[in-house]
């Protein structure tokens, strides 16, 4: 079957694109801790370049006591003169100092410089404060810019790239698709061929048990073939629902399946005291019965029985499918793709697989009960978004 192209190159271009990006954003982490940190030395050496020219026109205005001095201002920056006490002489500051010790300090999206002054030398001031507001956004922005470019680029390359690449693999599975199908329409004819030899030489001579076992062979491989063919068509075509008569459907099935029941004497039974409508796709229905019945079939004792059940439950209907056979040693492990419990059975381990694909895609639940050498129960739960009518039976 054809690999999904699209599907395949989103997927796993976004997968490298997060490995890579995950590589190389490391590095921009680095840069931006970096910038961050020559921010704040940017700031911290404005903040001391304001100082000292405070200081210096304090110095220059020196001790006129009858003359008003005119302290610096500026828009983005805030200063003040304290004392040893921190309690206030003159400031333009009005938060309430945070810190308490000379240096660079840091608070929330405000800095401050708290400098020393000597004592009684300017208004009788020990400590000298400014104070300025930082943003990083700037640095941000051109992160993100970056780290956006990078990603995106990552993303575009691993998409080219990819996309190269899973072209040599799509012509090969077409090619290889291509051939399945040729194959399986190869196999469809001889076995419609035999079917219809078999019921004329049936019809000319009356039975015979050599062509009762070839016919039930066909049936066998007709189910296989209509497995392999819904895999193929799984993902090509959309499966409509329409309104279906289960109990119609499961007696076909049963009358189906009863010829390849004779080789193993099987007796197989159909019980149900309702008439259930159900909205549900039949190709998908029958690959649900279909695949069970073959297991059921399959592993049952020669001289046993399988019995059908059509119910109503509380969360819709009960179709039981139970047999007499081996059992199943581990029931977790049927539904996955290719298991097989015995390796000497036939079948290729996939026609359950299809019935888990149908169930989990629709409102149908599964509970498999089972004992070995005493037989296996698969119980499907039709709940009632699929139910249209129940009647029972008069």
């Amino acid at each position: 079957m054809i690999v999904n192209e699209e599907k395949f190159v989103k997927k796993y271009s976004f997968i490298y694109t997060l490995i890579i990006s995950i590589i190389l954003l490391a590095p921009l982490y680095i840069y931006l801790d970096h910038k961050i940190k020559l921010q704040e030395i940017k700031t911290e050496m404005e903040l001391k370049a304001l100082q000292a020219h405070i200081i210096e026109a304090m110095k220059n205005f020196g001790n006129h006591p009858d003359q008003t001095f005119e302290f610096p201002k500026f828009s983005q920056y805030k200063s003040g003169l304290y004392k040893k006490d921190f309690s206030v002489i003159y400031t333009q500051i009005k938060d309430e100092l945070p810190f308490f010790t000379t240096g660079y300090h840091m608070q929330g999206n405000k800095r401050y410089l708290i400098t020393q002054l000597p004592s009684q030398k300017y208004f009788f001031a020990d400590y000298l404060v400014t104070q300025t507001p930082i943003s990083f956004s700037s640095i941000y922005f051109e992160t993100s810019l970056i780290a956006f470019g990078i990603i995106t680029l990552i993303l575009l390359l691993s998409f080219y790239f990819l996309k190269s690449f899973s072209r040599p693999f799509k012509r090969v599975n077409e090619k290889l698709d291509d051939f399945i199908k040729e194959s399986m329409h190869e196999i469809n004819t001889p076995l419609s061929i035999i079917n219809v030899n078999v019921d004329l030489f049936d019809s000319l001579h009356g039975k015979n048990k050599y062509f009762k076992r070839i016919k039930s062979a066909t049936r066998a491989l007709a189910t296989i073939y209509n497995d392999m063919d819904y895999l193929i068509k799984q993902n090509r075509i959309e499966y409509i629902d329409t309104t279906i008569q289960l109990n119609r459907f499961l007696q076909e099935r049963v009358s189906y399946f009863e010829l390849i029941c004779q080789l193993k004497n099987i007796e197989i039974s159909f019980a149900c005291d309702i008439l259930v409508d159900i909205k549900f796709n039949e190709t998908k229905l029958q690959r649900i019965v279909d695949n069970t019945l073959s297991n059921a079939i399959k592993f049952s004792y020669k001289d046993s029985k399988i019995n059908l059940k059509l119910e109503a439950v509380k969360d819709g209907v009960n179709l039981t499918i139970q047999d007499f056979g081996q059992g199943i040693e581990k029931p977790e492990k049927i539904l996955e793709k290719y298991y097989r419990e015995n390796e000497h059975k036939n079948g290729f381990g996939i026609g359950m697989s299809i019935v888990k694909s149908i169930i989990d895609e629709s409102d149908i639940s599964l509970k498999i009960k089972s004992r070995l050498a005493y037989g296996s129960t698969f119980i499907y739960t039709f709940h009632h978004s699929l139910v249209e009518k129940i009647i029972p039976k008069s």
